[in-house]
């Protein structure tokens, strides 16, 4: 059953229910999760003086926490800065429709700043793209970057509050969803 969205909420509403606590949703987690992990670009989609803007990024995943590697001053980190609430696809591209499988997720983005989450943002990224490693210097070289809030490189964290799995091998238009309180 398709969502109904309250565009001045953030919050789905739903006559069909999330998938609630138990071996269920676990199962729908861990498959999200793999998804996850088995896929590498993303779709970011923002909005900036009234008008939509999508960009493709490469992201790793920590959990359900999305890092991609961007820049302040182009078009969508322009828009994340100025309003955070993003939307997020990731798929394949099908010849059939009957195959399509893939994630739409919509929460908050970020640019990440304490050296900390730096650090674990840096690790994550580069466990999945080790060839990334000469591009993105250290996490010391990135982290002065933050510092004097330059226009290069820089890591972006989005903070899924609602994941939807798509997954039309299993029926036209079928998908479940999961909401996630984690506000980070």
């Amino acid at each position: 059953m398709p969502v109904l969205r309250n565009p001045a909420s953030p919050e789905p509403v739903t006559s069909e229910a999330p998938a609630p606590p138990g071996p269920e949703r676990d199962a729908l987690v861990a498959e999200v999760q793999a998804y996850l992990k088995s896929h590498h670009v993303m779709t970011v989609a923002t909005v900036g003086d009234g008008l939509p803007q999508a960009a493709d990024v490469f992201y790793a995943s920590d959990g359900f926490t999305l890092y991609f590697v961007s820049g302040p001053s182009t078009r969508h980190g322009a828009n994340i800065a100025r309003q955070p609430q993003v939307a997020v696809t990731i798929h394949e591209d099908y010849d059939d429709w009957r195959q399509i499988q893939g994630l739409q997720i919509e929460g908050p983005a970020r640019l990440v700043s304490s050296k900390l989450e730096l650090v674990k943002a840096m690790a994550v990224y580069l466990a999945k793209y080790p060839w990334a490693r000469p591009f993105l210097a250290s996490p010391a070289a990135i982290s002065a970057q933050v510092a004097r809030k330059t226009s290069g490189i820089r890591f972006y964290k989005v903070s899924p509050h609602w994941v939807r799995f798509v997954d039309n091998s299993k029926g036209f238009g079928h998908h479940e969803e999961l909401i996630l309180a984690h506000p980070s």
